[in-house]
């Protein structure tokens, strides 16, 4: 098994189908010059040590460079040893809001941002615990089943965005209904259902579905995202503030009431995400106080680094471009090309 330890440093790859377009648009722009001087091919053989070809394989080596720097940065790592360990522990599936109002900037840098921030942090500190993973606005989609692999966690975590979830809405009754299928059968017990969520849309058959997992032995808490007097929200896609039937902006505000009911028909508690640290620390003390089970896993305990040989090809590459000079116009004295 392997992984990238900074998973974010890959999003740099972005740059590379920018630099080519630009590359064209210059070789373009290149060619439309140089025929205003002339027939393309002489002109070019006046160019001081002009070789066909040269500045494309400086391109080609630079851009293969660069990318083999940007893998090197994110570390590739390999699972070296794997052993089954007998752990004790609890199943947690994590409920995830992305719906467009979890855009809303009521709290720094955006609800959806913070939420996020939460359930990294929560990885870090559940190691014993099996943990799926829900995102949820309309309908509700399963990222990963119950598994101890948090790292996979943390990759599905960060792609996270109202774009996964072409059904906006806030559905928390599917969300629920899903995590309750997630769950072993025949258990009444070792299990919990986090739901982080600012709660705007009213679900009427939400509260209902909690008490059935509440019979399932499902504890059920509620993170709360946003404040109470809320704010505008910037649709996505138009960049403008949304906008109701009348024309009035969208104020998206935190319904506390709402997840506060869940939490207790649920049997669990209910939290404002201001600081992330301190609710996580909340939740987190709230699994271990649960009765355990005994999971049997597979888990990848020693990783190595990798990042050495993209770093060195990365640089060789560089340095080789760095090398191989570029032609340049050669002019006489009285200012004529030589």
């Amino acid at each position: 098994m392997f992984k990238f330890q900074e998973f974010s440093h890959l999003y740099a790859l972005a740059l590379i189908p920018v630099l080519i377009v630009l590359f064209l648009l210059a070789i373009y722009w290149r060619r439309k010059r140089l025929k205003t001087l002339g027939d393309e091919q002489p002109v070019n053989f006046q160019l001081m040590g002009f070789i066909p070809g040269r500045s494309t394989l400086k391109f080609i080596l630079a851009i293969g460079g660069l990318s083999m720097v940007i893998i090197g940065w994110a570390n590739l790592q390999f699972g070296d040893k794997q052993d089954t360990v007998q752990t004790k522990g609890v199943d947690v599936v994590i409920a995830l809001d992305v719906s467009k109002s979890m855009l809303a900037t009521d709290i720094k840098p955006d609800r959806l941002t913070r939420a996020k921030q939460l359930i990294m942090q929560l990885a870090d500190k559940m190691h014993n615990d099996r943990v799926a993973f829900i995102v949820f606005a309309g309908k509700s989609y399963m990222q990963i089943p119950l598994t101890v692999d948090y790292s996979s966690l943390k990759m599905m975590v960060q792609t996270a965005s109202p774009a996964i979830v072409p059904t906006q809405g806030t559905v928390i009754g599917d969300a629920i209904e899903m995590a309750i299928d997630a769950f072993p059968k025949g258990e009444k017990k070792y299990k919990s259902m986090i739901i982080i969520s600012d709660g705007e849309d009213h679900d009427p058959k939400a509260t209902e579905l909690i008490k059935q997992a509440a019979e399932e032995g499902i504890v059920v808490h509620t993170v709360g995202i946003g404040s109470p007097q809320g704010t505008t929200i910037n649709d996505p896609d138009t960049k403008a503030v949304k906008l109701d039937d009348q024309g009035n902006p969208v104020i998206s505000k935190l319904n506390e009431e709402e997840l506060r009911n869940l939490a207790i028909a649920g049997g669990g508690t209910y939290s404002q995400l201001n600081n992330a640290e301190e609710v996580s620390d909340k939740l987190v003390s709230n699994l271990d106080k649960m009765e355990q089970k005994n999971l049997g896993a597979v888990v990848f305990k020693d990783y190595s680094s990798y990042f050495q040989p993209f770093l060195i090809i990365g640089l060789v590459l560089l340095l080789i471009e760095w090398l191989i000079p570029g032609a340049n116009i050669k002019y006489r004295k009285n200012g004529t090309i030589a």
